[in-house]
């Protein structure tokens, strides 16, 4: 592997960084609106699952006790 010296490196990382094309503010906005859309759906499907889960293994051990 080649080694770069400190400078070179640098040039490196801000040529590479000048290439990312950032999210605008509204593009940000709609994803964090999804993300919790999202989560919010996943949670309450994963709360149903757990509840139903629960109820089932209380009802079983009613006929073991």
């Amino acid at each position: 592997m080649a080694k770069v010296n400190p400078g070179e490196f640098i040039r490196q990382v801000r040529a590479e960084t000048a290439k990312v094309v950032w999210p605008s503010s509204k593009e940000t906005m709609m994803t964090a609106v999804m993300v919790l859309i999202m989560t919010t759906i996943l949670a309450l499907f994963f709360f149903g699952v757990d509840t139903a889960f629960s109820r089932i293994v209380k009802l079983l051990l009613s006929f073991v006790g």
